[in-house]
């Protein structure tokens, strides 16, 4: 996940650290401090909606420019399930990232 922040989407890593007892690390992305954070032995990663559940989901990332980002994306070998596509005032894209994480690319549409 480090490698992706960091090689894929251009985060620098501040270093590793322990959130509680869990190992982690914290990366600017662009001036936002991104924490990662991985599973104490004890923890469940998964579970249904009836329990609290660990481990990232889906972020949103703004970009200048969804259909360019798209395309850097698609040529380092990311699948998207949703292409780039309009919707009111916003231009999104969707893919998978590692450990099967959601990312959307946003990009903010000029108003009329």
């Amino acid at each position: 996940m480090i490698d992706f922040f960091s090689e894929t989407l251009g985060a620098t890593l501040l270093g590793r650290r322990k959130f509680g007892t869990a190992d982690g690390a914290s990366l600017d992305l662009q001036g936002i401090t991104v924490n990662l954070r991985v599973a104490r032995e004890d923890e469940d990663m998964a579970g249904d909606a009836s329990r609290t559940t660990f481990g990232y989901d889906h972020i949103g990332l703004r970009v200048p420019d969804v259909d360019a980002a798209f395309h850097e994306l698609t040529d380092k070998g990311f699948s998207f399930f949703m292409e780039p596509k309009d919707i009111p005032n916003l231009r999104i894209a969707f893919f998978k990232g590692p450990e099967d994480i959601t990312i959307e690319l946003v990009q903010e549409l000029n108003q009329p």
